[in-house]
């Protein structure tokens, strides 16, 4: 597990989210904790690496 920020892609307010470095790949929705909208966010590890990371804007919203 490791403690990763990031800037929401609606409201530019810097987020904090706790990412499970035992999934290699990982794609979910969360709501940004501040404007409460819909960020798609996609992960990848190798090992205990974060090796990439996207927040994107959920199409249409």
């Amino acid at each position: 597990m490791m403690e990763h920020f990031f800037t929401c892609p609606y409201c530019w307010e810097q987020i904090s989210m706790v990412l499970d470095s035992s999934e290699e790949e990982s794609e979910y929705i969360e709501d940004c904790e501040v404007c409460c909208r819909p960020i798609e966010l996609f992960f990848k590890f190798s090992g205990d690496r974060l090796v990439y990371f996207e927040a994107r804007r959920m199409e249409g919203i």
